[in-house]
């Protein structure tokens, strides 16, 4: 049997869930430990299928270090700042779910693997993985002087852990899509859409240009399709819903992207928490990887 290695989840909510189906299913991951602040309905189903479980918070990674190597923090930006200072102190990557921004801003299709050292990666928020991979493909062709992102996502599927975090979204999506994605302004914007039936997630960007022709229009589109294909690789969900738009007179650039979900936990419109739970995996399998490797060696 291959050697894999141990991870914990803090909070067994729809993001925390998502991710241990996808643990089940990676080849360098297994699960330690799944630890709630209270008892919850996933906590007894986690149990009934033999699951190590708590309802300690933290605390229980901190009595019994041996269950994890890395952890996923799935509760919330407010908790993930002490939670940050415990994990480093018992030596354990930590990979914040939520919009804390403590540690290291990542989007597996742009940055991860010059940041896989960190013993921190902020996987910043669901919209700011579906759009950062988009607007960097831009500016690698084009200096961008604005970008707004505009995430919709099903109210069903917008937990209350997003709902705290409203203000850590939209301010750190932004900063990520300025820094990352490279853009001298950006804004992120959230819309929770109470639809039924519930919709996917979607994303539109809007992009405006210091200059913008057929010539860069091409490649801009190119970019853009093979970032799509980029993220494909981890999240099959993903597609843009139109062709990529351009307004030559405003120097504008539209780009609409939607993300079905794997299905996995969570129903395929929870495009939204898929989108990260993936990213999360992807990242976290890439370290344990490389953990593997160096025991070898």
């Amino acid at each position: 049997m291959n050697e894999k290695v141990k991870v914990a989840i803090i909070g067994s909510g729809n993001v925390g869930m998502d991710l241990y189906y996808k643990v089940l299913k990676s080849k360098h991951l297994e699960i330690g430990l799944i630890t709630n602040n209270v008892y919850s309905e996933n906590i007894r189903r986690l149990e009934e299928l033999g699951v190590p479980t708590s309802i300690d918070g933290i605390q229980a990674i901190v009595d019994h270090p041996e269950c994890a190597e890395i952890v996923f923090d799935a509760t919330t930006a407010k908790a993930h700042i002490e939670h940050a200072k415990i994990l480093k102190d018992l030596h354990k990557v930590a990979i914040d779910m939520t919009p804390a921004r403590v540690g290291v801003q990542v989007v597996p299709a742009v940055n991860l693997e010059e940041n896989l050292n960190a013993d921190n990666i902020n996987l910043i928020s669901c919209g700011g993985q579906a759009v950062v991979p988009i607007i960097k493909a831009i500016s690698d062709c084009v200096h961008i002087q604005y970008v707004e992102g505009v995430n919709t996502s099903a109210s069903k599927v917008v937990g209350m852990g997003t709902r705290a975090n409203v203000d850590e979204y939209t301010q750190h999506t932004g900063e990520a899509m300025q820094e990352i994605g490279v853009a001298d302004e950006a804004k992120a914007l959230i819309v929770i859409n109470p639809a039924e039936p519930p919709i996917p997630m979607h994303n539109t960007i809007f992009a405006v240009c210091e200059k913008l022709d057929e010539v860069l229009a091409e490649q801009i589109d190119k970019a853009i399709r093979a970032s799509v294909k980029n993220i494909q690789q981890y999240v099959p969900g993903y597609v843009m819903t139109t062709e990529p738009q351009f307004d030559y007179q405003r120097k504008l650039v539209t780009v609409m992207v939607e993300v079905t979900g794997a299905g996995d936990f969570l129903p395929p419109y929870a495009g939204n928490l898929d989108i990260i739970t993936q990213a999360a995996i992807i990242t976290a399998d890439k370290i344990a990887e490389n953990m593997l490797k160096d025991r070898k060696s």
